[in-house]
């Protein structure tokens, strides 16, 4: 059942959400400073692309620098990605058929909001980087 609904998510919306990542992680990686970002835009490009099966778990090992790299994310990217994730994921669940679209937008806000110090891994195995 996840790979169908990964084909309809990557028909009508993951391929906009990864080329858009994508974009914005090559910009970000322009410069030293934003290398971290950059890294963290490409992971969320490829989690948006492929969603369903994947879950996210936080890194123990992640340090103060990812804290405060999150909180310039925040400032600067976090809250207008997690918005626009919400909208969109509010409108998916208009109807019947979109609401895993729509549930898997919501998935993505807290790492569109805090990406830094987290991990992509397989819902079968969520506790597997711990």
């Amino acid at each position: 059942m996840k790979t169908i609904l990964n084909i309809i998510w990557l028909l009508l919306s993951g391929i906009w959400l990864f080329l858009g990542y994508c974009l914005a992680g090559c910009l970000l990686c322009v410069t030293i400073i934003g290398i971290p970002f950059g890294i963290a835009a490409f992971r969320i490009a490829v989690y948006a692309l492929w969603p369903f099966g994947y879950t996210t778990v936080e890194r123990r090992d992640a340090g103060a620098g990812s804290c405060i790299g999150n909180v310039l994310w925040l400032v600067l990217a976090g809250w207008w990605l997690a918005i626009g994730h919400i909208v969109t994921g509010i409108a998916l669940c208009v109807t019947i058929i979109g609401i895993p679209f729509g549930i898997a937008n919501f998935k993505m806000v807290p790492l569109s909001l805090l990406p830094l110090g987290r991990e992509i891994v397989p819902t079968d195995a969520p506790f597997a980087s711990r």
